[in-house]
């Protein structure tokens, strides 16, 4: 699960980290309103979406007067902002982050992400600020540092000192880094994220130290015990499909291609897609029905996929354990006289009451391709689909 820029800024304070001040609007007024309540003379008009590279969208403008917030709000808002994290559709803004400017002196990059290859906590940091981080790890790779943290133990003064120092925090500065750095930590892990970055870390011309953006990732097998962040849900940033798949327990994700794919285990879904692929064609979804997938399951994920306008055919792979063929039989051919099924539909079943499952296709009189393998299965449904 992902949050809004403003929302990630209201964890960080409670947790200590040091933010600009803003207010979040949803109209022009309201924008024009919160610069007023902030006052100053230099004013941020952000637009929040759950994305980055914003700026370089023209989402983010920098105000210097009332008038010029109104405008650029009047710009902002209702557009369809394009960046390298949105594709070609891009994502329309329907909030604002009004903000204080900021004495800029220095730019820095911090995150704190889970590192599977050591099991630990990896702080990262760079004297790289406001860039994109992948670009930095790919031409300078050295000017991206590590610490990783033991969970137990926690990040130590030391690990923080190393990470202010080695991208360059000005000696007066650097205890106000090493607490923000250990502040983050703390967020990090008392909200279960997978992700807390903050780019850019600013230095200010009076030394001090401040998180100027905010972007969180939760893990969402956790969510169950933050309600709080779980409010921040903004469903207007997500895809509707994935949306009413999670009402049916359906681990489903929008994909490019014409195939659609429903399959029983994320381990098969995986290699099923592999396959797709293999043979030529694309993948227009990623769809595992888990294990107690019932014909109610079966049908809502057909409706699901064929939704997509893109979907030339639809490819079936069961392996029969605790999910029997038979169940998956009976949804499939309900879904496909339910949906008016007018794709091409490839099934391959093994495992537990293979046989049955694959009578109740055969006397279905639904014009069903059967498969035994996988490259069977995939060799059809591209043939068919072309």
């Amino acid at each position: 699960m992902k949050i809004h820029e403003y929302q990630g800024k209201e964890l960080l304070k409670q947790f200590g980290v040091t933010v600009p001040r803003g207010i979040p609007c949803f109209s022009v007024d309201e924008a024009v309103k919160a610069a007023e309540t902030l006052g100053g003379k230099v004013w941020v008009v952000k637009a929040q979406i759950h994305a980055g590279g914003r700026g370089k969208g023209g989402g983010v403008k920098v105000a210097k007067s009332l008038d010029e917030v109104r405008q650029y709000a009047d710009q902002i808002l209702g557009m369809q902002l394009v960046t390298h994290q949105t594709g070609p559709a891009g994502q329309r803004v329907r909030r604002l982050l009004i903000e204080e400017g900021a004495d800029i002196r220095k730019e820095y990059y911090l995150a704190v992400l889970t590192d599977r290859a050591t099991q630990k906590v990896a702080i990262m940091a760079s004297s790289e600020g406001g860039m994109d981080i992948e670009e930095v790890a790919h031409a300078t790779p050295e000017k991206i540092l590590k610490e990783f943290i033991d969970p137990l133990v926690g990040v130590t003064e030391q690990q923080a000192l190393n990470l202010v120092r080695g991208i360059g925090v000005p000696a007066a500065s650097q205890a106000d880094a090493v607490q923000q750095i250990k502040n983050l930590y703390t967020c990090y892990m008392e909200t279960d994220a997978s992700l807390a970055e903050i780019n850019p870390l600013i230095l200010e011309g009076n030394g001090a130290i401040k998180a100027l953006d905010a972007k969180f990732n939760f893990d969402s097998n956790a969510l169950f015990r933050h309600p709080e962040i779980v409010a921040y849900r903004d469903l207007d940033e997500e895809d509707a499909d994935e949306i009413e798949a999670s009402k049916y327990d359906l681990a489903y994700i929008s994909l490019d291609g014409n195939i659609g794919c429903l399959v029983n285990g994320a381990g098969l879904a995986m290699a099923t897609m592999d396959t797709i692929k293999l043979f030529g064609a694309e993948p227009a979804n990623f769809l595992d029905v888990g294990g107690g997938a019932t014909t109610e399951k079966v049908t809502e994920a057909f409706k699901i996929m064929l939704k997509n306008p893109k979907v030339k055919g639809i490819l079936v792979n069961i392996f029969g354990g605790i999910m029997k063929c038979d169940t998956i039989a009976t949804g499939v051919v309900t879904a496909a006289r339910e949906t008016h099924l007018s794709v091409p539909l490839v099934v391959r079943m093994k495992g537990t009451n293979e046989d049955l499952g694959k009578k109740i296709l055969a006397e279905s009189g639904l014009p069903i391709i059967s498969a035994d393998t996988m490259a069977e299965a995939a060799t059809k449904i591209v043939a068919a689909v072309k």
